[in-house]
C-alpha cells in the first residue's frame, strides 16, 4: 500500500523541506511505514517513487513529474532536485506495488494536460472489472494509458468522466476547473467503480474469493484546487488512513540547518500552507486532523472543506464506529486517534459553500489538543475514532 503527500501554499517551499528533511518524511515512509495496511513486504514502499509540481506559468500548466522504480532512499539525483526546486503544489508518492510492474510508466503521480493525479489504495476485484472499465472510457482515454495500475486507469476513468461532464481534461483552463467541477467528477468516478464491482457475479465472489471493497484514497488537482478522498466501499471498515494539516509557516524548531524537527505553525487564523499525507510527516500529533473514513477533502485558496461522500456506505449515525478488523486482517491496527479523555474541543464551523457541506476555516477547527508523541507512542495511539472526529462533516440538509 503506497503512501502519499500533499503540498499547498500561497509561498514556494523547496522540495526538500517535505520529501527529505522531516522528521517522517515521505522519504522516511518509504522505508519505515507505520501505518501500512498491507505488511506483507515489511514496512517498505521500495518499488520507485515519484514528485509532481507546478511551475512558473510561463513554462506552461502542465506539471513536472519526475519518477523513478530506484527506492526514494537510494535515489541520489531525488536529493540533488528536492534541495534546489521550489513549488506552491506539490504531489509527492512512494510506492508499494499491488497491481502494474516495476516501471517507471506505473510510477505516480500521473497527469494529463494540467490535471495530476495519485491513489492509495487498490480498486476491489480489479481483474474482474478492468475490462468493463476500459469499455466505459473514449478512445482517447483508453489510448492514454501506459502502465498496467489500477490507479492509471481510475485517472482516466476520471478524466472520461471530467470530459462528460462538458469539460475538455486537456483544455488547461487560467484558472482550473474549479473545486465543485472536480469534486462531482470525483464523486461520479467513485460511483462509478462501485458500480462495477457491484456488477461481478456473486458465483464469481464465492467461488475465488473476490474482495470487492476498494480502497481510494485519491489526490487530483488542476494546478489550482486540490481534492482528496478517504475513501472504502463498505459501510463497516475504516479506510487506509489519510491527515491534514495547516497553519501559517512550516518550519523547524531551530534557525539550525540541521534540524528536521519540523512542526506546522499557526500565527493567526488564516491559512498558508495546507499538508495532506498518507502518514503525518511529524509525531507532533497535536498538527495533524484525521480526516474520517468515507469523505472529501477539498482545498481551495487555502481553505479546507470536507464534504461526506453520501452513497450507500454513507452512515448518518454520528457516533456509528467503524470496524478495525479489515485493517487487522491486513497485519496493523486501525489508524483512527485515540480520543483521551478530556482532550477533545469542539470543532470551529461555518457555513460552506452548500447546505451538504461545513467549511473548516483554517483548516484546524477539529483538531483533538492530543499530546506529543513520541515514534514508539505513535504506533500506539492509533484506535477507533471518536464521534467528535466526525462532527466536522455535516449531515445533509
Amino acid at each position: 500500500m503506497c503512501r502519499f503527500l500533499v503540498y499547498k501554499g500561497s509561498d514556494e517551499i523547496l522540495l526538500s523541506k517535505l520529501i527529505l528533511d522531516p522528521t517522517h518524511s515521505i522519504l522516511k515512509q518509504s522505508f519505515d511505514s507505520r501505518l501500512r495496511l498491507d505488511t506483507r513486504r515489511g514496512q517498505n514502499n521500495a518499488d520507485g517513487f515519484g514528485i509532481g509540481f507546478y511551475t512558473d506559468l510561463k513554462l506552461g500548466p502542465a506539471p513536472c513529474l519526475f519518477t523513478s522504480t530506484i527506492p526514494a532512499w537510494n535515489c541520489t539525483n531525488l536529493q540533488r532536485i528536492a534541495s534546489k526546486t521550489a513549488s506552491r503544489l506539490i504531489f509527492g508518492h512512494v510506492r508499494a506495488t499491488t497491481e502494474g510492474t516495476l516501471s517507471e510508466d506505473n510510477c505516480h503521480p500521473f497527469a494529463h494536460g494540467s490535471l495530476m493525479w495519485m491513489h492509495n489504495g487498490g480498486l476491489g476485484g480489479w481483474k474482474y472489472i478492468k475490462r468493463r472499465l476500459a469499455e466505459r472510457l473514449a478512445d482517447r482515454w483508453y489510448l492514454g494509458v501506459k502502465g498496467g495500475t489500477d490507479s492509471e486507469w481510475a485517472f482516466a476513468l476520471f478524466l472520461n468522466t471530467l470530459e462528460q461532464l462538458g469539460h475538455n481534461p486537456s483544455s488547461c483552463p487560467e484558472t482550473g476547473f474549479g473545486p465543485t467541477v472536480l469534486r462531482k467528477a470525483m464523486e461520479q468516478t467513485i460511483a462509478q467503480i462501485n458500480e462495477m464491482t457491484d456488477a461481478i457475479p456473486e458465483s464469481i465472489i464465492q467461488n475465488e474469493d473476490v474482495d470487492t471493497r476498494s480502497l481510494l484514497n485519491f489526490a487530483v488537482t488542476d494546478g489550482h484546487s486540490v481534492i482528496c478522498t478517504r475513501y472504502i466501499s463498505s459501510s463497516k471498515d475504516e479506510a487506509a488512513s489519510l491527515y491534514y494539516s495547516s497553519g501559517t509557516q512550516w518550519a523547524t524548531r531551530t534557525s539550525s540547518p540541521d534540524d528536521r524537527q519540523y512542526q506546522m505553525e499557526r500565527r493567526d487564523k488564516g491559512a498558508d500552507i495546507v499538508l495532506v499525507a498518507s502518514e503525518p510527516l511529524t509525531f507532533e500529533r497535536e498538527n495533524w486532523v484525521n480526516v474520517p473514513t468515507n469523505s472529501m477533502l477539498t482545498i481551495h485558496r487555502q481553505t479546507v472543506m470536507m464534504h461526506p461522500i453520501i452513497d450507500k456506505y454513507y452512515e448518518r449515525d454520528p457516533y456509528h464506529v467503524r470496524s478495525s478488523a479489515f485493517v487487522q486482517a491486513k497485519g496493523l491496527v486501525t489508524n483512527e486517534k485515540a480520543a483521551l479523555s478530556g482532550s477533545l474541543s469542539p470543532a470551529t464551523e461555518t457555513r460552506g459553500e452548500s447546505e451538504d457541506s461545513r467549511k473548516i476555516v483554517g483548516g484546524v477547527g477539529g483538531m483533538h489538543a492530543l499530546r506529543s508523541l513520541s515514534p514508539d507512542l505513535a504506533r500506539r495511539s492509533l484506535t477507533p475514532a471518536s464521534a467528535q472526529d466526525r462532527r466536522i462533516i455535516a449531515e445533509p440538509a
